[in-house]
């Protein structure tokens, strides 16, 4: 814990609650990402940074080329601010957002839609109107259905090389559109921890079968035309999805952070990069120490796992009872005696980038030097 103490040092003049990422672990777990992608070129998700100075940071490594934003806002705001490949990661209705693209053949140069229907097709060809051609990528869905379970998130209805095929023909033919790619995302593999045999089992089956299914969409839909991108994976997928050679490029954004969700990984473990401070503003009773604010719930099922976590002090918990409060935090353990009034506990992020909603900055420390980061939310930007 001697890196919480240090940054304790370099940030006591600063009020709570705040923000510190540390830079050196960064630059490792991008170098980490680098290696656990065995050359296979990454492109960041915007959503688990949403940092513009981080997002730079990263796409400078060797190794990290494009992003994967989020919002269709977004999109345009990082073309206009100087990223160039911009891969959009779910579907947009956001009607001005589309014609802005349309009428800007700069941006739509740089920016690929993501769509999985017919649907998709029609509504950004009425929102548009005519203007510069959209490029567009296929979701195709990449859960794993077994005993008649679905395992994985409930993304795109494209499974199948017909389906995928049908919708590529329709893109393929109309004048408007150009097909740039498609995007396997196996939540089932990169966002479970390894947290017991049944889950490394899903892992196998999950990888063995998406491995022959996507070769055959990819093949499918090539005989329509070329195609520049064949995205897949996440932080916890990267060694399995860069194995197969008919995937061109990985996805990656959370692991530069190191949140508490990828704490029990068998094949990695990404150092903890990001963190925030809260102080102590109550003792209600011995071992317990309550603090302020803090209450920063990630998204996803609503459990345990999404809860924040104290870091330091070491041997701190949540209460079972209370958890974590937007006003109020209690912590308990026996290091919660030696907390005094405006003593500093340092919490860590079940997620990554959501994280930064909560606050302007981002204070970077880089060994004993502390600068501050504007967050998307610091530049005036929501795209939630």
């Amino acid at each position: 814990m001697g890196e919480f103490e240090r940054y304790g040092r370099l940030t006591a003049g600063l009020d709570a609650p705040f923000a510190v990422v540390d830079l050196a672990a960064f630059r490792r777990n991008a170098d980490d990402l680098v290696r656990r992608a065995a050359g296979t070129p990454i492109r960041i998700a915007s959503k688990s940074v949403r940092c513009r100075q981080l997002l730079a940071a990263a796409l400078e490594r060797p190794g990290f080329h494009g992003v994967m934003g989020y919002s269709l806002l977004e999109a345009l705001w990082l073309a206009e601010n100087g990223v160039d490949d911009i891969l959009l990661g779910y579907p947009t209705t956001h009607r001005t957002a589309l014609r802005e693209l349309a009428a800007n053949p700069e941006a739509a140069a740089k920016i690929t839609l993501m769509i999985d229907s017919p649907e998709h097709l029609a509504f950004i060809r009425a929102a548009t109107t005519g203007g510069a051609k959209i490029q567009v990528a296929l979701d195709v869905d990449a859960s794993l259905r077994v005993f008649g379970q679905h395992l994985g998130v409930r993304r795109s209805p494209l499974r199948t090389p017909d389906d995928v095929a049908a919708l590529a023909r329709q893109v393929v033919a109309d004048d408007a559109f150009e097909l740039t790619g498609v995007m396997f995302y196996e939540a089932q593999i990169a966002g479970l921890p390894d947290t017991s045999p049944a889950v490394r089992w899903v892992k196998r089956r999950s990888a063995a079968e998406l491995a022959d299914r996507r070769g055959a969409v990819v093949d499918a839909v090539k005989q329509l035309g070329p195609l520049r991108i064949v995205n897949s994976g996440g932080t916890g997928s990267l060694e399995i999805s860069s194995a197969d050679p008919v995937v061109t490029e990985v996805t990656a954004g959370s692991g530069l952070y190191g949140p508490t969700l990828f704490d029990k990984y068998d094949v990695f473990q990404p150092e903890p990069a990001v963190a925030y401070a809260l102080d102590v503003v109550r003792r209600p009773a011995p071992r317990i120490a309550t603090l302020f604010g803090g209450g920063y719930v990630a998204s996803g099922p609503a459990k345990k796992s999404r809860l924040p976590s104290p870091a330091w002090p070491a041997g701190l918990k949540l209460l079972g009872t209370e958890g974590a409060g937007e006003v109020q935090t209690p912590v308990l353990g026996k290091s919660a005696d030696a907390l005094h009034l405006g003593d500093r506990v340092w919490m860590r992020y079940a997620k990554a980038g959501e994280m930064f909603e909560r606050f302007e900055s981002v204070h970077a420390i880089d060994g004993e030097t502390l600068t501050e980061l504007a967050t998307y939310r610091g530049e005036g930007r929501n795209f939630g």
